[in-house]
């Protein structure tokens, strides 16, 4: 009888025990102010709604890569995981196995017939769903009206309406006046854009290049006349302005500068950084270079489960509530971008909670370009601000390197990246 109580109360302990890792949930995010303070009220009521407890880890986002990477390699990650989309990639080949639980098992739970299915397929390796992307996102030409009407001009609507802008811009303002600014890797993904339009390829297709030599050097050439027809300054000019991003530079503020290539989500910024009396526009896509819709998007941001998550149908329960419900959606707004669930946003949209700028980005992007963003793209190789793209970009932009030599070092940079 001894044993058999022992017996018992050793169950009961241990059901007690997994009722209670059950109704636990640990979630990592990161982002500014007021994104993590709607996130922390979005959790609080999903806490509030279900009874399971939230143990919340977030920061702005700096080292959050690294951080995060070393989490999953002792197999101490949360269960549930702020991503970066590309980090799906990096982290299966790093750790030699797949740490995300596949998210086509918890369909039941995620309403996947939100989401649209070529942002999905963004997310999948091999089948498996690793991540449910919260936004998308994508580039645009965003303009200060107000100095392109100084220079006695209309917002440009084609390529050829931009090339001729730059000598009038010189002409009736003055050489530190330009009808655009790009930093080096504005450069790279403007450049993909033109050669998309022109040849209607995506940028890597069964991770390897998709155009040839002959066709990069086409597209660092259109770069290089874009400053050679002081349409954009040269690198050394954007150095030194000594602005830590275009948005902070006080010559796209004051209209010196003016046009960017931007991600739709960070249209709003540009426009809330021009100074008194600058009209910030959202521009067109040229048709002239092309009769393709190039441009691509990419996930701006995803949700993913470990596969060391304690519960995976709790943690896609705490997903389905921030994205799909309508408690979740409210609470978070726009504040990870416009939202990619059809549910969530037309509730946003139903009741105002979009930025209006950045709604309207979004819904161009959405509907012009027509490719995906490969996972490579943004490797830290390529992307940092020591890396091939800045390298290669600021080296053409001094005349150290011809375009020819460029697309050299451009491609054996990005093949090196593709095979790593």
């Amino acid at each position: 009888m001894k044993k058999l109580i022992a017996c018992l109360l050793m169950l009961a302990l241990t059901l007690s025990a997994v009722s209670g890792m059950a109704e636990s949930l640990t979630f990592s995010w990161w982002g500014g102010d007021a994104c993590n303070e709607a996130t922390q009220d979005a959790v609080a009521a999903f806490s509030d709604a279900t009874g399971v407890t939230v143990d919340n880890t977030y920061s702005s986002g700096n080292g959050w890569e690294y951080r995060m990477s070393q989490y999953f390699a002792v197999g101490a990650a949360f269960d549930v995981n702020q991503i970066n989309w590309n980090w799906l990639f990096s982290f299966v080949n790093e750790f030699g196995e797949n740490p995300f639980c596949d998210l086509n098992d918890v369909d039941d739970v995620i309403d996947l017939g939100q989401f649209d299915k070529a942002a999905l397929a963004q997310c999948t390796i091999e089948d498996e769903l690793l991540a449910i992307p919260v936004s998308m996102t994508g580039r645009l030409f965003c303009w200060n009206e107000t100095a392109w009407q100084k220079a006695g001009l209309e917002i440009p609507k084609t390529l050829a309406e931009l090339m001729a802008a730059g000598p009038v811009f010189a002409e009736k303002l003055g050489d530190a006046h330009y009808p655009l600014a790009l930093d080096t890797y504005d450069k790279m993904c403007l450049m993909v854009h033109y050669l998309q339009c022109k040849y209607g390829m995506d940028w890597v297709a069964g991770g390897k290049l998709s155009y040839t030599r002959e066709q990069i050097v086409e597209g660092v050439q259109f770069i290089q006349g874009l400053q050679d027809a002081h349409v954009i300054p040269a690198a050394e000019i954007l150095t030194g302005d000594g602005a830590e991003s275009l948005d902070k530079n006080p010559k796209w503020m004051e209209g010196v500068y003016a046009g960017v290539w931007a991600w739709d989500a960070a249209a709003p910024a540009f426009a809330a950084a021009l100074g008194e009396g600058q009209r910030f526009v959202l521009g067109e896509y040229f048709t002239d270079i092309g009769e393709h819709q190039g441009g691509f998007t990419k996930v701006s941001l995803a949700l993913a489960i470990a596969d060391s998550a304690a519960s995976r149908p709790l943690s896609a329960k705490l997903i389905e509530f921030l994205l799909n419900s309508e408690e979740g959606v409210r609470l978070m707004g726009g504040q990870r971008g416009v939202p990619l669930s059809a549910k969530a946003k037309a509730l946003c949209q139903q009741e105002g909670l979009l930025d209006p700028i950045a709604l309207e980005a979004n819904n161009k992007v959405m509907a012009w370009c027509k490719h995906a963003m490969d996972p490579q793209f943004e490797a830290e190789a390529l992307r940092n601000a020591d890396g091939l793209y800045a390298d290669v970009f600021e080296s053409l932009s001094t005349g150290d390197c011809t375009a020819e030599e460029t697309a050299d070092m451009l491609i054996e940079g990005i093949e090196d990246a593709l095979d790593m």
